[in-house]
């Protein structure tokens, strides 16, 4: 009798396997692209819309009925679920960064052009009067009621909640028996399981150029399992101004646009949201202070890549964690 049931049992979970097949969804979401695939036994695109209509409605700066925007323009000071949980997360990475993340730059990011407002080149003394109410330490939230210093200071997520988005799709996948997908928005990516051929999910890199080259070059291949992957770069979003290249990176510290050496920056981690947050976090802290802050760090793996500017050549720096998960085939 029990191997009867063995014998049911096996073939039970064979033809509900059987049953599964891998569905794809692509579309635009926060005016970047979006690609999801997974195994499951049926379409569940309903469930990916409603988390990014959701998370759309609360915290996209671009959405003027959202409630961020409401936030923002001062109509109210209650927040949601989402936008407390993307604030408590941004707010560990912005101490654990020295401040180098920090979602109240959304009026700088405006003042520099790369808003939802159409900004000039400002002075240092615009620079200056916008950095008084910039900084997460002038904000705080008591209870559902988020208290603002300045009524002038603004948050924006955008880099964060593309990461927060794969992660709850994910959540909602594996909820409904998937084992096996992939979530990227905006070239922020988080994967499970295996791809359609039984093999590990495989993510490239782009290999930067100096020059603002808009081709794709593979740097390198990742191999993905229950993490997630970020790249924030300056080399595709910039804009000359008086003969100066522009980074839509701006630093929270002296309110300019980030200059330097470092191209871009590709971070591992075991959620999206912290890849994606510390992606950009490390743009923003530059070469030197990456490699001392990243250089014996386990929970993240990064990677740089910068231009000598003496030879024009392209270096490649990464932690050991980072190198672990890097597929030599």
């Amino acid at each position: 009798m029990v191997l009867v049931a063995l014998a049911i049992t096996v073939a039970m979970l064979f033809i509900a396997r059987e049953r599964q097949r891998f569905f794809t969804h692509e579309g635009v979401v926060w005016t970047t692209d979006y690609h999801i695939t997974y195994q499951a036994t049926r379409d569940l695109g309903d469930s990916i819309q409603l988390i990014l209509g959701n998370l759309d409605m609360s915290v996209s700066p671009y959405n003027k009925a959202s409630l961020i925007s409401a936030i923002n323009e001062n109509k109210t000071n209650r927040t949601d679920t989402t936008l407390r949980y993307l604030l408590g997360a941004s707010r560990i990475v912005w101490r654990e960064s020295d401040g180098a993340f920090d979602p109240t730059v959304m009026p700088l990011v405006n003042a520099w052009g790369f808003g939802y407002k159409s900004g000039t080149l400002p002075s240092r003394h615009q620079i200056d009067s916008i950095l008084a109410f910039v900084g997460m330490d002038k904000l705080s939230l008591h209870g559902e009621t988020i208290v603002k210093d300045d009524p002038r200071l603004m948050l924006d997520f955008s880099s964060i909640a593309k990461g927060m988005a794969c992660d709850e799709i994910g959540r909602m996948l594996a909820r409904n028996g998937a084992v096996n997908w992939l979530v990227e928005i905006g070239g922020e990516v988080m994967a499970s399981g295996v791809n359609s051929h039984n093999q590990p999910w495989h993510v490239s890199v782009d290999m930067p150029s100096a020059e603002g080259n808009p081709n794709h070059e593979s740097a390198m291949v990742l191999t993905l399992d229950s993490s997630a992957v970020a790249t924030s770069g300056n080399y595709r979003k910039w804009r000359e101004e008086g003969g100066n290249k522009l980074s839509h990176i701006i630093d929270p510290h002296t309110g300019s646009s980030r200059q330097g050496t470092l191209l871009s920056v590709t971070v591992i981690a075991s959620n999206c949201m912290n890849a994606d947050a510390w992606a950009t976090a490390c743009m923003v802290m530059g070469e030197g202070k990456v490699k001392n802050m990243m250089e014996a760090r386990r929970d993240l793996g990064v990677m740089t890549i910068s231009a000598d500017t003496l030879t024009g050549n392209l270096v490649v720096w990464s932690n050991a964690t980072f190198a672990a998960r890097v597929n030599l085939k």
